[in-house]
């Protein structure tokens, strides 16, 4: 459709891979333009292609919304034509009261958790996301930051010991994202043709570690509050950019996020028996198939997971922040469900009505 400029980004550059390219017919190749939802506002896109950034209207015919990280084919009219099939998606019960699903982001290869060292460190907290990574499909990978503000490194090395030993599989680093040396380990998960994510609690150091992964400042931060050792939160919505090769990091695409004060999850049950899978383990081995593996139970009950906690094979935290998330998503999950059932029945009402007009107008 185009010619390349030499200083705009390749789709590879972009996160494109083979999972998109078996979805696009010759016909397409001639006649639309691959693009990258970059940003997303209230009314416009910001898209990303092999012609440069472009502005474009969010789109009205299409069924399901867009979010950052979706891959889109448009006209040369700057027209969305079609939405590439995600390779992964995040999302999570909207904050507040809102009974709606809130989409995070879409095609990400690669979560980074990130957690500080300081006031903010919470394996209940880790555990939430771990779930949500879990549950999209997409690599998790653990960071915990501000490592320069630690007493000592035995303490550094304890709380990464915690983490790990919520799944000996996990990667879990601990950084200091003011040392361009120290995050260098990070690099394998920065390559052409990869998106990586970073998810945290508000005044974690995302921003920090943000600019050192791109090698360059595109976000504010700000100081440490001495009371609660939590930064202020400086991202202001979600966004993705281009890792330029620099020092070790070869390239790949890095969608920021702001900190999230509340991650209400829902429809994650396969997240949840994946993140826990510990726990779904030692119930295979209770007496009674419908063991709830309440710590309440009487001694006789056969549970095979209480008994795990009785005798320190499995710390009672997790168990406890199992049975929360549990409850959480089947309540939430249900919620959403109900108003997508209303919201069909409303369709479906517009619709009759409209219907009605036409047979009158007919008359």
């Amino acid at each position: 459709m185009s010619i390349k400029h030499e200083s705009n980004p390749s789709l590879a550059d972009l996160g494109w891979q083979q999972f998109f390219v078996q979805q696009l017919s010759l016909d397409d190749w001639d006649n639309l333009l691959p693009a990258r939802i970059i940003e997303q506002h209230k009314s416009e896109l910001i898209i990303a292609s092999e012609d440069g950034n472009l502005a474009i209207q969010v789109p009205q015919h299409l069924s399901d919304p867009l979010t950052v990280g979706d891959w889109i084919l448009i006209t040369a009219e700057q027209k969305v034509e079609r939405v590439l099939e995600r390779k992964s998606i995040f999302y999570r019960k909207a904050a507040g009261t809102k009974i709606q699903k809130q989409l995070i982001g879409a095609n990400v290869d690669t979560l980074i958790i990130v957690s500080s060292l300081n006031h903010d460190f919470n394996l209940n907290r880790i555990e939430r996301y771990l779930v949500l990574a879990n549950e999209a499909g997409v690599a998790p990978v653990i960071v915990l930051t501000k490592a320069d503000l630690c007493d000592n490194e035995d303490e550094v090395l304890d709380r990464v010991n915690q983490v790990q030993r919520l799944d000996p599989m996990l990667m879990v680093y601990a950084v200091n994202a003011l040392d361009e040396h120290g995050i260098e380990p990070l690099s394998q998960f920065c390559k052409p043709g990869q998106t990586l994510a970073l998810l945290g609690s508000s005044g974690v150091g995302k921003s920090t570690l943000t600019n050192a992964l791109l090698g360059q400042t595109i976000q504010l931060t700000s100081d440490i509050r001495e009371d609660d050792s939590k930064g202020r939160h400086t991202t202001t919505g979600r966004s993705l950019h281009v890792i330029k090769p620099h020092g070790v990091f070869k390239g790949g695409v890095l969608l920021d996020t702001p900190g999230m004060r509340e991650l209400q999850l829902a429809n994650v049950e396969s997240g949840i028996e994946e993140t826990f899978s510990d726990i779904a383990d030692l119930a295979m081995q209770c007496r009674f198939s419908n063991c709830t593996h309440e710590m309440d139970l009487p001694d006789s009950s056969g549970c095979a997971v209480q008994a795990a906690v009785k005798d320190g094979r499995l710390d009672e935290r997790r168990l406890l922040n199992f049975h929360k998330l549990q409850r959480e998503d089947a309540r939430n999950s249900a919620t959403l469900a109900e108003q997508r059932d209303q919201d069909k029945q409303f369709g479906k009402m517009i619709r009759t009505v409209m219907n009605e007009k036409k047979k009158r107008k007919g008359h």
